[in-house]
């Protein structure tokens, strides 16, 4: 049974909504209908973890479960080996199929922080696999009648490419087209993306409209920004993973600016609109933001890894960073008697920064020795020392 109350088809159509085509008018039709909507959401693994960019769709895909339409997570183990050029200055490094389906791994465990795959109405998950290994060079030709030369050109990373003579490759091309058909492959109603795919998305529909005769719609999201439109991601350093540890969590959510925090209740949280227009409220009548963004915190703690931990995590955040204390039980890095202080850092991140990074991080005297600052990689650190590095990431020398 689907649900066609009003206020919750608004909070639909507007929360954390950007564009919807062809119009808003035509999906709000539909959904008052009643008529039972399949709709998706892709995501391709390049990576082992999702974070809080693909969250706030996850999200949406959310709300539509909970109105009864049906609800496809797809993962693009397909289209995740050819690499979606969006926004990229460079190729994409290709991934194989056992690279990708690898990485995707625990998506459905970490997409299931929002979604319920059990129940009444569980959402499905699928892999594009499944129909785009199927499809033939004739097919792909047939696909390719749909679009331009001109209209990928036109992309702005791609004409950036040009700019600096930097090679634009043919797969490149392709991957929209592969997205595209996705949509076309599962008949779907509506495909729910970042505005940063608003390009791909559109593609699906023009092949769904040409192909399958369907008027597929299309709703893109805000990205969680601040009010300067600086991104929260990877690349900025302060992304959120799914799968990250609870005080990880707690300390990247602190760290963001203070123009995330509405956006972040917003995109991100299951909160009811009356608590998001609770915190507007509050940030406009002057209230310190840090208690709203200490909040912000506990709240997505809680829903990724559980009330007890975003509790535990609040207790951690609140020694190791406001008090600079180091906290119980800290994670041990062992050393053999020759290694210095450099080695236990680049021990300790695993991977996680590079080398160059860390002799920043000294340089800087963001690394602490027993609570005293340092820039002396070479130090021999003695057993039982407590390192800080930068405001909230403590380990203790084994």
């Amino acid at each position: 049974m689907v649900n066609t109350n009003p206020q919750l088809i608004e909070e639909i159509l507007t929360r954390g909504v950007e564009q919807i085509f062809p119009k808003r008018e035509v999906l709000e039709t539909a959904l008052a209908s009643g008529k039972r909507l399949r709709l998706y959401c892709g995501f391709d693994p390049s990576a082992t973890s999702l974070h809080i960019g693909n969250a706030i769709l996850i999200n949406k895909l959310r709300q539509f479960q909970e109105l009864g339409h049906e609800i496809i997570f797809l993962v693009g183990d397909f289209t995740g080996m050819i690499g979606d050029p969006t926004d990229k200055s460079a190729t994409r490094k290709q991934l194989t199929r056992e690279e990708v389906l690898a990485n995707a791994k625990s998506y459905q465990e970490q997409a299931g922080h929002y979604l319920d795959f059990s129940g009444d109405n569980p959402a499905q998950v699928k892999y594009n696999s499944e129909w785009q290994d199927k499809l033939t060079f004739k097919d792909l030709i047939s696909i390719a009648t749909n679009f331009t030369v001109g209209q990928m050109l036109a992309r702005d990373m791609f004409q950036k490419r040009i700019a600096e003579e930097k090679p634009i490759f043919m797969h490149e091309f392709l991957y929209p087209l592969a997205q595209g058909y996705d949509s076309v492959a599962m008949e779907v109603d509506l495909e729910i993306g970042g505005n940063d795919q608003m390009f791909n998305m559109l593609c699906g529909r023009d092949l769904s409209k040409n192909i399958l005769n369907k008027e597929k719609c299309v709703m893109t999201m805000k990205l969680l920004a601040d009010a300067d439109g600086n991104k929260m991601g990877k690349t900025a350093g302060n992304a959120v993973f799914l799968d990250a540890s609870a005080n990880d969590i707690y300390g990247a959510v602190m760290s963001w600016s203070d123009g995330v925090i509405l956006p972040a209740w917003e995109l991100a949280t299951t909160s009811p609109m009356a608590k998001i227009n609770e915190v507007k409220e509050r940030l406009a009548n002057g209230e310190n933001p840090k208690n709203l963004k200490l909040e912000l915190a506990i709240e997505l703690v809680a829903l990724f890894c559980g009330a007890e931990s975003a509790t535990a995590a609040a207790e951690h955040f609140r020694l190791a960073v406001s008090e600079k204390t180091a906290p119980a039980d800290l994670p041990k890095v062992e050393l053999l008697a020759s290694e210095d202080l450099f080695t236990a850092v680049v021990k300790f991140y695993n991977g996680q920064r590079s080398n160059t990074q860390i002799r920043q991080l000294f340089s800087d005297k963001a690394v602490y020795y027993n609570n005293q600052p340092t820039d002396d990689g070479k130090l021999l650190p003695k057993s039982g020392s407590a390192i800080r590095v930068g405001k909230k990431d403590w380990f203790e020398i084994g």
